[in-house]
């Protein structure tokens, strides 16, 4: 008889936390390893438990600093598969270089494909991450990627609020679909923000697609980085005659002046979920922090046990 294998969950230290709450839902501890720099910087791993014919798991967004992330996640992976692990599974809340995803001028590089070959080259046998920024890097692997969706954990929270009024806003043409998805959700309309970036991490609102005065408005994104197109977004709906301003996103990177902008804005409340970390300095009262560890902990179960992982996000 051959025993049924055993599921294992490591991390390095991009989120050690949303490991411990992910490995405390499913019910099991985070496995042993030691992850740190030899003095000249390079990686160190030393996984401190047998492996041998497990299901493992490696939970490491590859956020800030993202290429010592990114290493530690290729290291993890290739130390577990030289230590005969089953099968490898690249847990990656936040994909970092996802923004990297096409040419837009000549000669610019893919670093999104680049980062999926990586992975799959150390070791990984399949890909469960959230909310990618283009939907399409899932076509850069050869192998399985689940693909998880932010959107339900944030639109039960603004049920949960009661609001009756209100619209959901794409932050930019190219969230609309993600808008969509969202107001369909919550049975609400939705508006388009029209704008232009006339060089990378700047963004001008030019108009806005949708009636939005005196209504509650619900700023929708992936990503909020610098924070300028949230918050650019945000003071034209103010201007326009929006009610109370909300926000949310799946990924906070929160970079440069991301933090004053948000404070300093139209924003009333800005929601965000924790697959990147929030680091002390960068809480403030405007920001409400919501978990993916119960969403994740239900996917690598139901990947463990050989079901559906597109069922969590069925609509009746």
């Amino acid at each position: 008889m051959v025993a049924r294998k055993t599921i294992k969950l490591f991390t390095g230290n991009a989120n050690p936390e949303l490991a411990k709450e992910i490995a405390k839902c499913i019910g099991i501890p985070v496995g042993q390893a030691g992850v740190g720099k030899f003095s000249d910087g390079e990686i160190a791993i030393n996984i401190e438990e047998s492996v041998r014919g497990a299901d493992v798991f490696v939970i490491q967004p590859v956020c800030p600093p993202v290429n010592d992330n990114l290493m530690e996640l290729l290291i993890l992976m290739d130390a577990l598969k030289r230590a005969s692990a089953d099968r490898i599974t690249a847990v990656v809340p936040y994909y970092g270089y996802a923004r990297q995803d096409r040419k837009t001028k000549a000669r610019d590089p893919i670093t999104a494909k680049l980062v999926a070959d990586l992975i799959s080259t150390a070791g990984a046998d399949r890909v469960l991450t959230m909310d990618l920024h283009a939907a399409q890097i899932q076509g850069y692997f050869n192998i399985p990627v689940d693909h998880l969706l932010g959107a339900p954990i944030l639109a039960e929270y603004f049920v949960q609020k009661g609001m009756k009024d209100a619209v959901v806003v794409s932050p930019d043409v190219g969230s609309v679909s993600r808008a969509r998805y969202f107001a369909d959700m919550m049975n609400l309309p939705i508006a388009i923000v029209d704008k232009r970036r006339p060089k990378a991490n700047v963004a001008e609102v030019m108009n806005v697609i949708g009636d939005i005065q005196g209504k509650d408005v619900i700023l929708i994104d992936d990503i909020v980085d610098t924070g300028g197109s949230i918050t650019e977004a945000a003071n034209a709906m103010d201007k326009l005659g929006a009610r109370d301003i909300y926000a949310c996103c799946t990924h906070a990177v929160f970079s440069g002046p991301a933090v004053g902008r948000i404070r300093d804005s139209a924003i009333k409340e800005m929601v965000i979920l924790n697959t990147i970390p929030l680091p002390s300095e960068k809480a403030f009262d405007k920001v409400t922090v919501l978990s993916v560890a119960p969403i994740f902990a239900e996917a690598i179960t139901r990947i463990y046990e050989g079901l559906s992982v597109s069922k969590l996000f069925d609509q009746d």
